[in-house]
């Protein structure tokens, strides 16, 4: 009983084909023709790919492609579907859009909750506050005093227990009264959860006289 290989090598010559010849016409590749004819079936691919091979050489050879399957069945090894038990940990990585997609969500609420854990932790912290004059033990003159600096934006600002206004920038300049008896001013940014940051600045007022 001839073996698929065996027939298929045989009707080819019959009909005068070359490998190449039926390379050139089939699209596959001479060593695989040269392997299915050897039935050398380590060199070829997976049995459905062996499969095409077959059908593509009967219609090129015009013989009945259902009977040359039906031969490859009966001749190719039990182990045709090549099943690995243990997976390859190698496997080629594919990029899918399906894997874009997840990655794209996974990345939204990675920044949804960097962004909501920033703003809760900005919420719950004493707001920034830099006074940037007077300087500590600066000399004052007069009955007035400049005081400024840079506090959050979003907190309320007192200055000697009177409110501040401060710009969009959190940039603030005010002046407050003196006297003689003044020896220091408090500068207290309060954020909206109720934390407070507080300076002081000793001063050294001078006399008007």
């Amino acid at each position: 009983m001839k073996t698929t290989g065996q027939e298929l090598k045989e009707i080819r010559i019959k009909k005068k084909y070359s490998r190449s010849l039926l390379a050139e016409e089939t699209r596959i590749k001479k060593e695989f023709i040269e392997a299915l004819e050897a039935q050398n079936w380590d060199a070829l691919p997976e049995y459905p790919v062996v499969v095409g091979f077959v059908k593509n050489i009967s219609t090129a050879l015009r013989i009945d492609a259902k009977r040359m399957v039906a031969l490859l069945r009966r001749d190719y090894p039990p182990k045709a579907l090549r099943v690995n038990p243990k997976p390859d940990l190698k496997t080629k990585f594919f990029w899918s859009p399906r894997l874009t997609f997840w990655l794209g969500v996974g990345l939204a609420l990675f920044l949804i909750l960097g962004y909501l854990s920033f703003q809760y932790v900005k919420f719950i912290s004493p707001p920034e506050l830099v006074v940037d004059g007077p300087r500590d033990g600066a000399l004052a003159g007069g009955d007035k005093l400049k005081v400024f600096g840079r506090v959050d934006p979003d907190a309320t600002l007192k200055v000697n227990n009177q409110p501040v206004l401060v710009d969009e920038l959190g940039n603030f300049s005010t002046e407050i009264e003196i006297s003689e008896m003044t020896e220091e001013i408090e500068v207290v940014a309060k954020s909206r959860s109720g934390k407070e940051t507080l300076v002081r600045r000793k001063i050294k007022a001078e006399s008007n006289n």
